[in-house]
């Protein structure tokens, strides 16, 4: 049995995107590393840092992804704006647009892939992974003992 037809330029141009936004994600984690300061600096710092490493993996994948199907991928980095807020509040309301904009790529793509096995399965677990991200940084937006979800700018 044979994966369905796929519009092959336009999940290649997806996954540009994603490969690009992924890539910005490895400048954005890696800047805001730079820019905590505090009692708690270590282990926010070690976070960020591994989110910019797992963007580097996230970006391998979808290059990756595209030259499995013939393409070329992108030299561009997605969008890098400089709120210059670097308070920990700004920084994670920050990387929570960052994850959302992320997730909207993957959904993006598993809409174009349907029947496609291998990128539909690609696109769902990319999904779960940015899913669980933004989730982490919304709980790390809540005040303590709230539940719920973070009430975000």
């Amino acid at each position: 049995m044979t994966d369905r037809h796929i519009d092959t330029d336009s999940v290649i141009a997806v996954l540009n995107r994603i490969l690009e936004a992924e890539l910005a994600g490895v400048v954005r984690y890696t800047h805001y590393s730079f820019m905590i300061f505090g009692f708690n600096r270590i282990p926010i710092v070690k976070w960020l840092r591994s989110q910019a490493a797992e963007s580097v993996l996230h970006a391998q994948e979808a290059g990756e992804m595209i030259t499995h199907l013939g393409g070329h991928p992108s030299l561009g980095i997605g969008k890098l704006l400089e709120s210059h807020r670097h308070d920990l509040l700004s920084i994670l309301n920050e990387s929570l647009e960052h994850e959302r904009e992320a997730l909207d790529l993957y959904r993006q793509l598993l809409a174009l892939v349907d029947g496609h096995v291998m990128l539909e399965e690609y696109a769902r677990q990319m999904i779960a992974e940015e899913s669980r991200h933004a989730g982490e940084v919304e709980k790390m937006l809540r005040a303590p003992g709230e539940l719920g979800t973070a009430a975000t700018p």
